[in-house]
């Protein structure tokens, strides 16, 4: 297959999976709503969920693709995508898309409403680190991740709760309506799958023609590719001068990257989930270095500074030259 072809499918895959989030996040939330399900359960539970479906079902189907293969070599290749993917989009979400926030926008946040959020991320994130340090994700750390994961949904339904300020109304039922996002449901789910599926098949080949190891592919094309929907929103929310973009988004959907994905994708390999030097080396501590400096300062200002979105955005270009140096140097 030409590689020009891996790329227009690659590429395809990624516009399956943005356009495919959101068909599935705003049928999702109806639905859920029609049904009568509190729209705080809706925000803080499904619609959080979902967001995250990109990186879940490329992580999720890569380590699936990796316990399947007989060839070692291979399979490990596949592990490092689903790892680089879960990893990379938290560093990019970080690094990238609430560092460009942050320099453009003046977001407060209270102390009391994100302390909980940001010890749970930082925790995590320090998890996957001493889980990984064998090489493998231990099954500890997998229950420890799975633990964290369950904490942050009931701290979420308990903030959402006490944030509501009237009665939940239902929305109108329209059978038309109804169908209409039935329908878009079920074609949102199809198109991630499928878009998942090209992204790690043919994210191999392009690594493989240019002489790049998965992992590198993992943490640059893919991770930032399956970030497109927190990307787009926070452009369109420096260009609409919107200053409440919430932060609290991005801290979620990096909770649930490292605390959900990576250990399902754990069990789907059947315990084999292998972290790569390039991981333990490069990928985890460039992850923890830019949450830390996203976290710590705000905690005790209240408020994102521009300082903050400038080295968060200088470490995390030094990260990505750093990764692609030494998979150029791997390979000479």
């Amino acid at each position: 297959m030409s590689i020009w072809l891996h790329f227009l499918l690659f590429a395809i895959g990624i516009a399956l999976i943005v356009k495919g989030g959101d068909f599935f996040v705003d049928s999702a939330s109806y639905i859920a709503e029609i049904s009568g399900i509190p729209k705080f359960i809706v925000g803080a539970t499904i619609v959080s969920l979902a967001t995250t479906m990109p990186e879940m079902l490329v992580s999720l189907m890569a380590s699936f693709q990796g316990a399947a293969l007989g060839d070692a070599a291979e399979a490990a290749g596949k592990y490092s995508m689903a790892v680089g993917n879960a990893i990379g989009s938290v560093t990019a979400n970080t690094g990238l898309i609430l560092s460009i926030a942050i320099i453009f926008m003046s977001i407060a946040v209270s102390r009391k409403k994100y302390l909980v959020k940001s010890v749970l991320l930082i925790a995590s994130v320090v998890t996957v680190w001493l889980g990984c340090l064998s090489g493998k994700l231990s099954i500890i750390a997998s229950v420890i991740l799975l633990v964290i994961f369950a904490a942050f949904v009931v701290e979420n339904i308990k903030s959402a709760k006490s944030d509501m300020t009237g009665s939940d109304e239902r929305p109108e039922f329209v059978k038309k309506e109804f169908i209409i996002k039935i329908v878009l449901f079920i074609v949102g789910a199809a198109m991630l799958v499928v878009g998942s599926d090209l992204l790690v098949d043919h994210g191999t080949p392009i690594a493989q023609f240019f002489h790049v190891p998965d992992g590198i592919i993992a943490v640059t094309m893919i991770a930032i590719g399956t970030s497109l929907p927190e990307l787009v929103t926070t452009l369109t929310a420096i260009i609409k001068k919107q200053s409440s973009l919430s932060a609290g988004n991005i801290i979620g959907a990096n909770i649930i990257d490292l605390t959900l994905i990576l250990p399902l994708s754990s069990l789907v390999s059947g315990g084999r989930l292998t972290i790569d030097s390039q991981g333990i080396t490069f990928d985890i501590p460039a992850c923890m270095i830019v949450i830390l400096i996203a976290m710590l300062p705000t905690l005790f200002t209240e408020k994102f500074r521009k300082w903050q979105g400038a080295v968060m955005l200088a470490v995390y270009a030094g990260y990505i030259a750093l990764v692609v140096s030494n998979g150029a140097g791997t390979v000479a």
